[in-house]
């Protein structure tokens, strides 16, 4: 995944602009909307279409931003196309960015903020074979291990913490490394390459999982943003936008199949493979991810704290040279929750 995306790798997830031509915001949904009263927006998600970005779907493909009086064109996934450039460019008015990612763009002249942070746990985790002798965190010294290239930040900074020896692999968006016994751990999100991997043919009780939120580095994931222009000119527009999306979510775990049906036409049309089974795993993580079962709704909120951390190791790291202030970041358009 793109830390964006980075985002910029998976936010970007990955590359540079080529030419204003391969900016085409030309969506890929069919467009609900017939009212001329109809408000035009555009979502950027930060990769292809998957059940990670159900709620999204759902919502345009259901009416329930038309309800809103919203017609919401989703930009589809381009390689090489960054989210900095889209936003910049106005090009899109929403986007999906990961807390890091955010941060990052923020601190390099992007005047984005977020309006609304859903995501509240990390998903990021690192997957390692019992055969390999590791059975807690210490057991990473002398190991090789799998990275991400341009998802570095995290990884570095639990061997940091923990004083780990580990020898750094990067590699790209593929288990294949892992699964043919070049490296001994691999970084993986619990609702995309995990799942894969136990796919591949090992058993759960083969592997050793490390949630790096369990080992205090909750890099808290996707949170809703757009320019601070848009949210001043707009607010109204902005909270209707988030409000829909997050019925959309509501609507996409309530009624999974329905949801798995609408991601699986849209991949389709991108000519993404997709199966069902690994979109309901991913549909069913983004719940546990999301959702409070307990009170039935969502958090919207980022708090102080996740993001003070973030920042600070985003600075000592060297990637910024200064942690923008909380205030001018987090502007959020619903009560929080």
């Amino acid at each position: 995944m793109l830390l964006i995306i980075m985002a910029f790798s998976m936010l970007g997830c990955k590359g540079k602009i080529k030419n204003e031509s391969e900016t085409s915001t030309k969506s890929v949904l069919v467009d609900t909307s017939n009212s001329a009263n109809s408000r035009q927006v555009t979502f950027l998600p930060y990769w292809v279409t998957n059940a990670q970005f159900a709620g999204y779907y759902v919502a345009v493909e259901n009416g329930i931003y038309q309800k809103y009086g919203l017609n919401v064109t989703i930009i589809p996934y381009r390689p090489f196309i960054t989210s900095k450039d889209l936003i910049d460019n106005g090009k899109a008015d929403f986007a999906a960015i990961w807390l890091a990612s955010a941060i990052e763009l923020k601190a390099s002249g992007t005047d984005i903020v977020n309006i609304a942070q859903p995501s509240t746990r990390s998903s990021l985790m690192f997957v390692a074979k019992k055969k390999r002798g590791i059975k807690t965190i210490q057991d990473f010294n002398g190991k090789k291990a799998g990275i991400w290239t341009g998802f570095e930040i995290q990884p570095r900074a639990l061997f940091n913490k923990y004083k780990l020896n580990v020898k750094i692999i990067p590699i790209g968006s593929t288990n294949n490394l892992f699964l043919m016994d070049g490296v001994d751990i691999t970084t993986a999100n619990w609702f995309d390459e995990y799942h894969s991997i136990i796919n591949s043919g090992f058993n759960p009780d083969e592997l050793v999982t490390f949630f790096f939120a369990d080992y205090g580095l909750n890099f808290l994931e996707d949170g809703i943003y757009c320019l601070s222009d848009k949210l001043k000119k707009d607010p109204k527009l902005c909270a209707d936008f988030v409000s829909a999306t997050l019925e959309g979510w509501k609507f996409a775990f309530e009624n999974p199949e329905l949801a798995i049906d609408i991601v699986v036409k849209y991949s389709k049309q991108t000519n993404q493979p997709v199966n069902r089974v690994h979109q309901q795993w991913m549909l069913d993580r983004y719940k546990d991810l999301y959702f409070s079962s307990a009170t039935n709704s969502f958090n919207t909120s980022l708090s102080i704290s996740d993001y003070q951390f973030v920042g600070n190791i985003l600075k000592e790291s060297g990637l910024i040279k200064e942690v923008p202030s909380f205030e001018n970041f987090y502007q959020p358009v619903l009560n929080n929750k």
